[in-house]
């Protein structure tokens, strides 16, 4: 090692209790391990949390799970910077209901929506709820499933 030039950090790999499946019941892996060859922790388990994070519940850098909060979250339900799911809230959401700065999914609802039902200060889709278009099927259905945003972009009708 030349003098001044400092090794590398070892990382913080950590694990609890087994599943009937194998895998850890909490798994935490962060930072460089490079006895093992890691430059990134991954963490596989019933909850995981590190820079790639794998499980039921995961946090990480790349989040994928069931509950997933990352910077890159892939799930069923989806939380993060850019959150890919079933339902995904980012700042671009990608999902079957996608809520984030920018939303594109069945249901959308962001600062730019696309979707089928869509709702935001710029939405496009087939029935569209904001502030220059009031829809009467994207009224009736962002009341009866999301009516805690409705008082923000209804209109008096004529």
């Amino acid at each position: 090692m030349k003098p001044g030039v400092n090794p590398p950090a070892k990382g913080i790999r950590w694990a609890v209790g087994r599943t009937p499946w194998g895998y850890p019941v909490l798994s935490i892996a962060l930072g460089p391990d490079m006895e093992r060859g890691d430059l990134r922790g991954h963490a596989r388990g019933m909850v995981a949390i590190g820079d790639i994070a794998t499980g039921w519940i995961a946090a990480g850098g790349v989040a994928w799970g069931g509950l997933a909060f990352g910077g890159l979250a892939l799930g069923l339900i989806a939380i993060g910077g850019l959150a890919v799911g079933g339902v995904a809230l980012g700042g671009l959401a990608l999902g079957g209901i996608a809520w984030g700065g920018g939303a594109v999914g069945l249901v959308a609802m962001g600062g730019g929506a696309v979707g089928y039902y869509a709702c935001g200060g710029g939405a496009w889709g087939k029935y569209v709820l904001s502030a220059l278009v009031q829809d009467v099927k994207a009224r009736e259905f962002f009341s009866r499933y999301f009516s805690f945003l409705v008082s923000a972009f209804l209109l008096p009708l004529p």
